[in-house]
């Protein structure tokens, strides 16, 4: 397999379809935004603050993992912070190419001040809005029910879901610590979501077994399920999400960090990907993961063994598996694919002149004359 260079890969188009709004700020806007608000932090330096909130680190948990979101949350309760955060994630996913991107958040963690829930959503739609004209990125928004909280704030976050779709949010999903809080808590507010012919997606088989993936698509009803590591467990069940053609939003860097697999290695994307199950790869939160997605498709490449033509279909499976009304969804493919197409080739001649050029092709066979 040839080797990939990070400049490729960085040139290539992308989605990102599992995205946390309050996972991936820059880390001094976390600085600035403090003290602006004049809130004070656990550090007050870059270094300082990625050291306290162990940025890209394995903290063994999906509930270690989250207590980072304590310390952005609490610069996030302000409308200038909001359209901030989102207008810098999109500028950030745009510079490396990421061309669409559905921004997953829980407008209720973002009314500590006094917000409307209405006010938290148009902010933030604002904030991507402007930075589509400037950046030449689409996104749509993903509203979540947080588990760990409640049946009825989740269902009020369906209801602000149904309110706004159509006008840039395109999917309910539920978050939070997944031990001990089954999606089917929540069937409420994903009745509510489904009978408005609104997608679903929900966090699974991350922090706990096959049995939360069930519950997510036969009692919830989920279209896509985030994460999904531990779906290797159910041959069974892996089977019917191969089948139906069920996404699976993987996020290889952030799944070691929270302990949801054991090392890069051990990743189940690549086995998924092989069975023919449609895989995307994502972010996750680019803060707290201490990521981007050009380095999770690096990783995909250089430690599990994805070649250049894989890539490409997992890219994609990204395009196809988003959110988007089928003919937005169409033509933003036809496009991909083509722009995919012309890389390819390029990549292929250039595969090709160094084949032809290396010490190993110009060998001349024992016993032939040179």
């Amino acid at each position: 397999m040839t080797q990939l260079s990070q400049e490729l890969i960085a040139r290539l188009p992308k989605t990102d379809l599992h995205v946390h709004l309050d996972g991936s700020l820059r880390l001094q806007t976390v600085l600035d935004l403090a003290k602006e608000q004049g809130l004070t932090l656990p550090a007050d330096s870059t270094e300082g603050l990625r050291k306290h909130l162990r940025l890209g680190e394995n903290t063994g948990s999906l509930v270690e993992y989250l207590k980072a979101f304590d310390v952005t949350l609490l610069v996030l309760q302000e409308e200038k912070a909001l359209y901030r955060a989102a207008y810098e994630l999109a500028a950030d996913a745009a510079a490396e190419n990421v061309r669409y991107m559905e921004v997953r958040y829980s407008p209720m963690l973002h009314t500590r001040r006094g917000l409307k829930l209405t006010t938290v959503v148009e902010t933030v739609l604002q904030g991507l809005h402007d930075a589509q004209a400037a950046h030449n990125i689409e996104s749509r928004l993903i509203l979540c029910g947080i588990r760990n909280i409640s049946a009825a704030s989740s269902l009020r976050m369906a209801e602000l879901v149904v309110a706004y779709k159509n006008r840039g949010v395109v999917g309910f999903d539920l978050a939070g610590a997944e031990y001990d809080y089954p999606p089917k808590d929540h069937r409420e507010a994903f009745r509510l979501v489904r009978e408005n012919n609104v997608n679903v997606t929900i966090h699974a088989g991350e922090a706990y077994g096959p049995a939360s993936i069930a519950q997510a698509l036969h009692v919830c009803g989920a279209h896509r399920i985030g994460h999904g590591c531990r779906l290797r467990e159910d041959g069974e069940l892996l089977r019917y999400v191969i089948d139906h053609r069920i996404p699976l939003e993987c996020c290889p860097s952030s799944n070691v960090q929270t302990g949801a697999v054991r090392s890069m290695g051990d990743h189940p994307m690549r086995l998924y990907y092989n069975l023919g199950a449609r895989v995307t790869v994502n972010t996750d939160n680019r803060l707290v993961t201490d990521t981007t997605m050009s380095k999770e498709l690096f990783i995909l490449h250089s430690q599990l063994g994805f070649d250049f033509h894989e890539l490409c279909q997992v890219i994609l499976a990204g395009f196809k598996s988003s959110f988007l009304p089928h003919h937005e969804k169409q033509r933003m493919m036809r496009a991909i694919a083509l722009e995919l197409e012309q890389i390819s080739r390029e990549f292929d001649e250039l595969e090709e002149v160094q084949l032809n050029t290396s010490p190993a092709a110009n060998t001349t066979s024992p016993g032939k004359a040179s």
